[in-house]
């Protein structure tokens, strides 16, 4: 099967309107891979990074 037929993982996206805006402090960690995310610490729930969004948002539309 050919590379080009998956698509790229999206690049990082501005967070929802739920969440406070990047103050420049530290970053809360990914719940599953533990790096930093693009939301702050103070963020609410269970925050990913980008590739782990990615990946969990592929686990759960193909589990049908």
């Amino acid at each position: 099967m050919d590379d080009d037929t998956y698509c790229a993982a999206p690049g990082p996206s501005a967070p929802g309107p739920d969440v406070p805006a990047d103050e420049g402090g530290p970053f809360a960690e990914c719940v599953l891979c533990r790096k930093p995310t693009e939301y702050p610490e103070s963020v609410k729930g269970a925050p990913l990074c980008p590739v782990c969004a990615w990946q969990e948002a592929g686990r759960n539309a193909c589990s049908g």
